[in-house]
């Protein structure tokens, strides 16, 4: 079902990659953004690009994974006008390094601090306005990593899994409530965090392209926007073989990650 344009929106991890693209293709005249984003710098760049273009941005810098400054904040941006569109973006990614070593516990579980319990931040201090509306969309971006386990990021997969979950749980719990839940599974496209994949990017997709896409779901209402399918469809199918065919399948895909 086509929706509506939206006009209130929150983007988080709005500084770069993904999360930019989204804003400035969104930014028009008439339109309020609300971006959430740590790198304060970059944000700042971001804001400047998407006023420039015509919209009102009210910019924060704060970590996804504080509850508490992200509770004060959406309410505190929702009371002012209803939130239209919700699209929790945040997300940061760990696994084996250049020497072959494992992502260390730290990186584990700040993978989950930020991917999973970040996104349930985002959403869940919104919920109570948009069931009582009856309106509004949210948007969670996961990944095809939460299809199948991979042996080079782990901490990644499982907090994407739960992203995705978290995410298809909502939009069978508020479709009769009149709230739009859209699942984002992208693959491999280029952004600052992919640039951090040394090896494979199987299927890797422009940044254009892929904000293009997710825009066009969104606008229709898409339940979940899987980009590339074909990726998202052979992670699924290698998750279905026995388990030992499907880790020879998913050994041939190594790779690691540089930076921090």
């Amino acid at each position: 079902m086509k929706r509506s344009p939206p006009q209130r929106i929150v983007i988080t991890g709005a500084s770069s990659g993904l999360g930019a693209g989204l804003a400035c293709a969104y930014a028009a005249p008439g339109v309020m953004l609300a971006l959430i984003a740590r790198d304060i710098p970059r944000l700042t760049t971001v804001t400047a690009e998407c006023q420039a273009r015509g919209a009102t941005v009210t910019a924060a810098g704060i970590d996804v994974s504080d509850a508490a400054a992200m509770a004060d904040f959406l309410t505190a941006f929702d009371a002012t006008g209803p939130v239209d569109l919700l699209i929790a973006n945040a997300g940061i990614a760990h696994g084996t390094d250049a020497a072959g070593g494992l992502e260390t516990h730290a990186q584990a579980t700040r993978q989950i601090a930020v991917n999973l319990l970040g996104t349930i931040n985002s959403i869940a201090p919104l919920l109570p306005a948009l069931r009582a509306r009856r309106d509004g969309h949210i948007a969670v971006v996961a990944s095809v990593a939460g299809y199948r386990g991979l042996p080079d990021s782990p901490g990644y997969c499982a907090s994407k899994a739960g992203v995705r979950l978290y995410g298809e749980s909502l939009r069978a719990a508020l479709g009769a409530d009149g709230v739009t839940v859209s699942v984002i599974v992208p693959g491999f496209f280029v952004s600052p965090m992919s640039g951090r994949f040394i090896g494979g990017q199987p299927m890797v997709m422009p940044l254009a392209a892929t904000v293009d896409r997710i825009v066009a779901g969104l606008a229709r209402g898409q339940g979940r926007i899987v980009l590339p399918r074909r990726l998202g469809v052979l992670l699924q199918i290698t998750d279905l073989l026995p388990a030992a065919l499907g880790d020879a399948v998913i050994r041939r895909f190594r790779f690691h990650i540089t930076g921090s």
